[in-house]
């Protein structure tokens, strides 16, 4: 390659990378290929078990699938990235997305546009669950949460929030003074993340409003407070803008963490709005009552039925 391959056509050849794994897990070996016969010293069924022929711009394979299927066959999909294309990829593919954002009407803007999509694809808006960046710290009061910021915020570097914001938005912020707009042209960065960023600080954000937000290293700014004000808003995210969960970001860690579990977590089990044990069976029946994927998913014309 002469240089960066352009953003959306990476999701072009991500595209052609699902139709060649679809056609791995899904269609190289039958549901019956294993016979596992002791006595007859075979394994599997060489019947049952067929060539992968796939011939496209960035992969040539003729090839079995290596292994016999898992219960899933295809593992749970997820995906990151909200941009117009990205959002098409989810809609194709995804079963779980991640999503990024501060802005609450933006953030139901997206979800509502990624959920119609995989509708108008013959999906159901129940197969796609959303998970919502977020960045917690809270305390056994609103004043001792406040406390926890101010005391991380006395050990963060804004030399580094920068080079961290700059490694996924492509800008160069050294260029720019504090409070200097900072102009976002069309480039191959994480376009989401620039999307979200203007979102919640508006067309005219700054190197300071990005530090207010990024400072801990997260890519959205901290709630702060109680525990029961924590799952307050939580929940209300959840209800407002159609969010099924959220992706924790770590501050510090695992103290973050250790708090949300010792302190919110149970306030969202009395409320109903977390597990109190674990489903069992694979991760894809816990999340959508079914081991395998529906037939309205992109990967139904890949299975060994099917041709």
């Amino acid at each position: 390659l002469s240089g960066q391959t352009a953003h959306d056509d990476r999701y072009d050849l991500a595209d052609e990378y699902m139709s060649l794994v679809y056609q791995l897990w899904e269609g190289s070996w039958a549901d019956d290929a294993v016979r596992g016969d002791r006595a007859s010293g075979v394994y599997a069924d060489p019947a049952r078990v067929r060539l992968v022929h796939h011939h496209g711009k960035q992969y040539q394979v003729d090839a079995m699938h290596l292994g016999e299927p898992s219960p899933q066959r295809t593992p749970v999909l997820y995906q990151a990235g909200s941009s117009a294309r990205g959002s098409r990829f989810a809609a194709t593919h995804a079963e779980c997305v991640f999503l990024n954002g501060q802005s609450l009407p933006g953030v139901q803007k997206i979800v509502q546009g990624i959920r119609s999509q995989a509708v108008q694809q013959g999906r159901a808006v129940s197969d796609i669950k959303v998970f919502l960046g977020a960045t917690v710290i809270t305390g056994r009061t609103d004043a001792e949460a406040q406390e926890k910021l101010a005391e991380y915020q006395r050990y963060a570097s804004s030399e580094a929030a920068l080079v961290h914001a700059a490694a996924s938005m492509g800008i160069d912020f050294a260029r720019y003074d504090l409070d200097e707009p900072i102009v976002t042209d069309k480039s191959n960065a994480i376009v989401s993340n620039v999307e979200a960023m203007t979102r919640s600080a508006g067309p005219q954000w700054t190197r300071r409003k990005l530090l207010a937000q990024m400072v801990l290293g997260s890519r959205q700014a901290p709630w702060v407070g109680s525990a029961e004000s924590i799952a307050d808003t939580l929940m209300a995210w959840s209800e407002q803008a159609d969010v099924d969960g959220f992706n924790l970001s770590r501050t510090v860690v695992p103290e973050c963490f250790d708090d949300f579990i010792a302190l919110v977590v149970p306030i969202l089990q009395q409320r109903g709005a977390f597990k109190t044990a674990y489903a069992p069976g694979t991760l894809r029946r816990k999340l959508f009552g079914q081991d395998r994927l529906p037939a309205s998913h992109a990967v139904a014309p890949y299975r060994f039925a099917a041709g």
